[in-house]
């Protein structure tokens, strides 16, 4: 992948950083995704008083683009004020290893966002969860 792609994407999660909703912890994550087709799609974290009901900037942004029609995906952006930038944490791995196994997952610390670190997904969760199917 051009690293012109990759920091595109990363713009993409910065901008929809700014749209997180994280009151609780003040820890607004963005990310974005970019399917098969060349289109970004964007999602950043959403927090409740209930916390388990908050979601994450993948979850959000992967949700979103599957209702939207994406199937496939080429990568996937994350960013947060991180040294190092966030790794996805155990159930956006789970989803992604399900619905983007392919994809190659970029982090960046919104300070330091063109200091990129890239996993596959395989790298992030060796051993996603099978159902009996």
């Amino acid at each position: 992948m051009q690293t012109l792609e990759k920091q595109r994407l990363i713009d993409a999660a910065l901008q929809a950083q700014r749209h997180a909703v994280a009151p609780y912890s003040n820890f607004a994550v963005g990310a974005a995704l970019l399917t098969a087709s060349g289109q970004i799609i964007t999602g950043a974290n959403v927090e409740s008083a209930s916390l388990g009901l908050s979601c994450c900037a993948e979850r959000v942004a992967l949700f979103k683009a599957l209702t939207q029609g994406a199937s496939r995906f080429v990568a996937v952006a994350v960013v947060a004020r991180l040294p190092g930038g966030p790794t996805p944490c155990g159930a956006c791995r789970q989803l992604l290893a399900e619905y983007a196994p392919e994809a190659v997952v970029w982090v960046a610390d919104s300070f330091r966002p063109r200091r990129i670190r890239e996993f596959t997904v395989a790298e992030l969760l060796p051993q996603p969860f099978r159902s009996w199917r």
